[in-house]
């Protein structure tokens, strides 16, 4: 092989390693949808008292997922939809290649797994990006309560399918139409905006994914991650500090991207 040829070959990219999702058992249900501090985030979201406390007698189980551990993965058979009580959860899809395409990051209040409704089989993998707990809900005893429990709860599962719709529009959007600051600014501000409904600081908060999954779920190159926040920080828009962002300008960050949008 000569000294050209072998500068020619690129090193081979591989997935980093997923701790496997771990047989566990459900842990006792302590906090009921009815007196849970998220349900105007969750599933109860909109219900009348009746039906919440129709949600309490399903029983969902809970579990405990670890940093690095996969709650499903993909291809593993559907049966529950999970809400996120804490923690954050980053959702992604393996490539042909072997390359890992993020494509979403789920934290306290959001449900994830409507990905396995349609084929009965998950078409991602869920990783725990910190210590997280969920409630794990049988979309079986879901659909035959929404079946018989009258049109509010057949609204629920609509509602359900819908936030889905919309998220996929949301990336959609990002990828097609925005530059990589304005990408960045989207997300960042989508993310302020989740902090503030979850009773948060809106301006300060700390990323639990890294700048390559930012970038894997943004469609941008890890080095285009970093000289964003680098543009954003020289022009007094954020204060970044490793993982953890300062937002200083709101309006100056939202016209980095608002153009696109109108």
């Amino acid at each position: 092989m000569t000294l050209a040829t072998a500068k020619s070959i690129r090193p081979i990219r591989t997935r980093p390693a997923i701790r496997q999702p771990q047989p566990a058992a459900s842990l006792p249900l302590k906090t009921q949808c009815s007196t849970c501090h998220l349900k105007d985030l969750c599933l109860p979201c909109g219900l009348n008292g009746s039906d919440v406390y129709s949600l309490d007698a399903l029983g969902f189980g809970r579990r405990k997922v670890a940093a690095g551990e996969a709650m499903f993965a993909e291809g593993d058979r559907f049966q529950y939809i999970h809400a996120v009580r804490t923690g954050t959860f980053k959702t992604s899809l393996a490539m042909a290649d072997g390359r890992e395409q993020v494509s979403g990051f789920y934290m306290a209040g959001e449900l994830l797994g409507l990905d396995g409704v349609a084929s009965g089989r998950h078409a991602s993998t869920a990783v725990a990006l910190e210590d997280t707990e969920v409630c794990a809900i049988p979309y079986a005893s879901l659909t035959e309560m929404a079946a018989t429990g009258g049109s509010e709860m057949q609204q629920v599962v609509s509602r359900l399918m819908s936030r889905e719709i919309v998220r996929e529009h949301s990336l959609m959007l990002l990828l097609g139409s925005m530059n990589a600051e304005e990408r960045l600014a989207a997300f960042l501000l989508n993310l302020s905006q989740r902090m503030k409904a979850r009773g948060f600081s809106a301006r300060e908060f700390h990323l639990r994914m890294s700048r390559a999954e930012i970038g894997s779920y943004l469609g941008l190159k890890l080095e285009t991650v970093s000289r964003s926040f680098s543009a954003f920080q020289r022009h007094g828009l954020l204060d970044v500090d490793k993982r953890h962002i300062n937002i200083l300008d709101f309006d100056g960050l939202t016209r980095a991207f608002e153009s696109r949008v109108h």
